[in-house]
């Protein structure tokens, strides 16, 4: 399966309006937003679990990273409310359900296949910080290495940035809005840049806060050894 697999292009995505897809297993449910393979895949996707839904027991050969929408996901390591993020990295195992049903944002077969960093934040009890040369724009760092650089952003209304992207970029938003290539992108709005691109937008009249990852495009994206 391919799915939006041109990463030299812009994408964007209105996810909210976009059909829910049955996964294999019972209750669960995904919006693909980008995807490389068939179930074993390196993909980007949302996912709802209703509740009382669950995943078998599996192990994750190249790495797990998601970020609590709503709801609360369970698995092994414990309870994970709305505005978690996690990293489970490749050789990773864990059984995912969730009681009360959820949403998350996910990204699958991502990692440096080396990467054994497990990383579990509440960015409810985080702080922002102000971006440096960017009037009202806050960051919240979320995890950082040679590959890729993972935050969440604040805006406040009206304020601007200007980045050149050697590594490309994406982003979620979470709340607010941003114009970004003269559009708008609300709640759900997913957008993914290529490398060598340039990420200049501004923030709607509410201001706007999203996910972002920046650098992990510098190498084009490949489909898992397994799949």
């Amino acid at each position: 399966m391919e799915i939006n697999t041109n990463f030299a292009e812009r994408v964007v995505l209105h996810t909210g309006a976009m059909d829910w897809i049955p996964s294999p297993m019972n209750g669960v449910d995904r919006r693909m937003l980008d995807r490389i393979g068939g179930e074993v895949a390196r993909a980007t996707s949302i996912v709802r679990y209703a509740p009382g839904s669950a995943f078998s027991a599996h192990t994750h050969t190249g790495g797990e990273e998601f970020l609590v929408l709503d709801g609360v996901f369970q698995d092994d390591y414990g309870d994970f409310p709305a505005g978690s993020y996690v990293r489970n990295p490749p050789t990773s195992r864990h059984t995912p359900r969730s009681d009360d049903g959820c949403t998350i944002f996910v990204k699958l077969w991502q990692f440096d296949p080396a990467d054994r960093t497990f990383v579990r934040l509440r960015t409810g009890e985080a702080r922002f910080m102000p971006s440096p040369g960017e009037n009202g724009v806050e960051i919240m760092p979320l995890h950082r290495d040679d590959r890729e650089d993972v935050r969440i952003e604040r805006w406040a209304a009206g304020a601007m940035a200007d980045r050149s992207l050697p590594g490309g970029l994406e982003l979620l938003v979470l709340e607010g809005s941003l114009i970004e290539g003269g559009e708008e992108l609300g709640p759900e709005a997913w957008l993914r840049l290529p490398k060598g691109a340039v990420f200049a937008a501004k923030a709607g009249p509410g201001g706007v806060r999203f996910w972002i990852k920046s650098g992990h495009l510098a190498i084009d994206p490949e489909p898992p050894a397994a799949g």
